[in-house]
C-alpha cells in the first residue's frame, strides 16, 4: 500500500467504512453461534425420550450406589480450657518429656509448637502412646482391616478431627464411625486416655512422696502382721494372755488356797487331838489339805528350774515362771503396738500425699460429653443421587452431540476410516471374550440355576 492510499485509508470516512465492516463480522460470527446452539437444542429435543431415559436410569443407579455406601456418624466431645492448677503439673510433664525428646536445651511445649496447656493436650490425645491403646482398647486393627499398628494409626487419624478454639480455647474432638455407639465410645476414650496418661507423667513431690509411703506402708504392714502371729503364736503356747493381769489373779488365787490350807491345817490338829490318825474325818480333811496343798504348789511353781517351756499338763504357767514368760510377751506386744502405730501414722500421711498428688494432676474438664450421634454425617445420598442423574444427563447430552457430529464427518475421511478400521479389529475379539465369559458362567451352574456352592448349603 503506498502513501496516498494510506492517507485515503485513514481518513475519517474510511476508517467508519472498516469499523462498520467489523462490526457486520462481529455480528455474522454472532449469529453462527446462536445458530449452532439453536441446532444443539433442536437435536437434544429430538432426542429428549433418549435422555430422560438415561437420565432416569442415572438417577437410579446413583440412588443405588448412595444406599450401598455404609453410613458414617460423627461423635463430639469438648473440653474446657485447662485452669492454673493443672498448668503447673502440665509444664512439669512437658519439662520431663521435653528432656527425653529434645534433651536439655528443648521443651515439650516448643516440640508441639503450643503457647499454652491446651495446644500440649491436642499434642498428647495426637500421640502415638494414646493412638495404640485406643487401637487396642477397640480392636480397631479388626475393625478397620489393618495389619498393623502404623496403618491403623493413619486411619484412626483421618477419622479423627481434634481442633481447639482460638478465642475460647475450647478444645474438641469429633470421631466418625460406621457404628453410631462406637464412635461416642471411642471421643470419650480419647479423654479417658488423656487423664489416665497424664497422672502416669505427672513427677511432683506429691506423687513422689505417695509412691515412698506406699511402699513403707507395705513393709510395716507385712511386718505387723508378722509380729502379731507371733505374739499369738507364743500366747497360744504358753497361755500367757496380759502378764501383770494374770500375775495379779494367780497371787489373789494362791492367797486364797494359801488361807484354806491354813484353816485346814488347823481343823485337823484339832481333830486329830480327839480322834486318832485312823478316823475316817481326820483322814478326810488330812487329803483335803494335801490337795489344797498340792494346788498351790503348781500356782507357785515349787520344783521351777528357770525353764520356759510351760507343763503340757498345766493350764496356766507358774507364778515363778510367769516373769519369764511375761518379759518375753511383752517385747512381742510392744513390738505389735509399734507397728500399729508407725502403720497408723503412714496411712495418714499417705492419704494426705493422695489428697496432695490429686490436687497436682491435671484433670481435664469435660463440657459436653460424647453422646451417639441421631444423624449420620456421611453420605448426603440425596445429593449425590441429584448429582449421579445430572452427570448422567450431560453424559448423554454429550454423546448424542458426539455421534451427530461423527455421523456428519465424511465416510473417507481419514482419521474417521482409521477408527473404523481399529473397531473392525477389536469387535471380533470383544465378542469372543464375552462368548467365553457366558460359558463359564453357565457351566458353573447346575440344572436348577444355582452354583454348587448354594446346593450345598442347604
Amino acid at each position: 500500500m503506498d502513501l496516498s492510499s494510506q492517507r485515503t485509508l485513514e481518513s475519517p470516512e474510511d476508517r467508519d467504512l472498516v469499523l462498520a465492516a467489523e462490526l457486520k463480522g462481529d455480528g455474522a460470527r454472532s449469529e453462527s453461534q446462536q445458530s449452532r446452539l439453536l441446532v444443539v437444542a433442536r437435536l437434544l429435543w429430538q432426542q429428549r425420550v433418549r435422555l430422560a431415559k438415561v437420565t432416569l436410569v442415572s438417577l437410579a443407579i446413583a440412588a443405588v450406589i448412595a444406599l450401598l455406601i455404609p453410613r458414617s456418624y460423627e461423635s463430639n466431645v469438648q473440653l474446657m480450657p485447662p485452669d492454673d492448677s493443672s498448668s503447673s503439673g502440665m509444664t512439669m510433664m512437658s519439662s520431663m518429656m521435653g528432656q527425653s525428646a529434645l534433651g536439655a536445651g528443648g521443651s515439650m511445649l516448643d516440640l508441639l509448637g503450643a503457647k499454652d496447656i491446651g495446644a500440649l493436650y491436642m499434642g498428647v490425645m495426637r500421640s502415638r502412646t494414646i493412638g495404640d491403646r485406643i487401637i487396642d482398647r477397640f480392636d480397631l486393627r479388626k475393625v478397620y482391616w489393618r495389619k498393623t499398628y502404623i496403618a491403623t494409626r493413619t486411619e484412626l487419624a483421618s477419622r479423627t478431627t481434634i481442633t481447639a478454639d482460638r478465642k475460647t480455647k475450647i478444645i474438641s474432638i469429633a470421631v466418625r464411625d460406621h457404628d453410631r455407639a462406637r464412635a461416642a465410645a471411642m471421643a470419650q476414650a480419647y479423654v479417658d486416655e488423656l487423664n489416665r496418661l497424664l497422672a502416669e507423667v505427672n513427677t511432683s513431690a506429691a506423687r513422689r512422696e505417695r509412691e515412698f509411703l506406699e511402699q513403707r506402708l507395705a513393709v510395716v504392714h507385712k511386718e505387723l502382721n508378722d509380729s502379731a502371729k507371733e505374739l499369738s503364736q507364743f500366747s497360744s503356747k504358753t497361755t500367757t494372755l496380759d502378764p501383770q493381769e494374770q500375775g495379779k489373779a494367780m497371787v489373789e488365787a494362791a492367797a486364797m488356797l494359801q488361807g484354806q490350807v491354813i484353816a485346814a491345817q488347823s481343823e485337823l490338829s484339832g481333830l486329830e487331838q480327839i480322834y486318832t490318825s485312823d478316823n475316817v474325818r481326820v483322814r478326810t480333811l488330812r487329803a483335803h489339805v494335801a490337795e489344797l496343798q498340792e494346788q498351790l504348789d503348781k500356782i507357785g511353781g515349787k520344783n521351777y528350774q528357770g525353764s520356759t517351756v510351760v507343763d503340757p499338763d498345766a493350764l496356766y504357767p507358774s507364778l515363778r515362771q510367769l516373769p519369764v514368760l511375761g518379759l518375753r510377751y511383752m517385747e512381742l506386744y510392744r513390738q505389735v503396738k509399734v507397728d500399729e502405730i508407725v502403720f497408723q501414722l503412714l496411712t495418714e500421711q499417705y492419704e494426705l500425699a493422695r489428697v496432695e498428688e490429686a490436687k497436682e494432676t491435671p484433670s481435664v474438664k469435660v463440657l459436653d460429653v460424647a453422646r451417639p450421634p441421631e444423624k449420620p454425617v456421611w453420605p448426603p445420598r440425596t445429593l449425590l443421587t441429584l448429582v449421579g442423574g445430572l452427570l448422567g444427563f450431560v453424559f448423554a447430552c454429550g454423546w448424542i452431540v458426539a455421534a451427530e457430529a461423527w455421523s456428519e464427518i465424511d465416510f473417507n475421511e481419514p482419521h474417521k476410516a482409521f477408527l473404523r478400521e481399529v473397531w473392525a479389529e477389536t469387535q471380533p475379539v470383544l465378542q469372543k471374550r464375552a462368548v467365553q465369559l457366558r460359558a463359564r458362567l453357565g457351566s458353573n451352574r447346575n440344572g436348577s440355576g444355582k452354583f454348587p456352592a448354594d446346593r450345598s448349603r442347604e
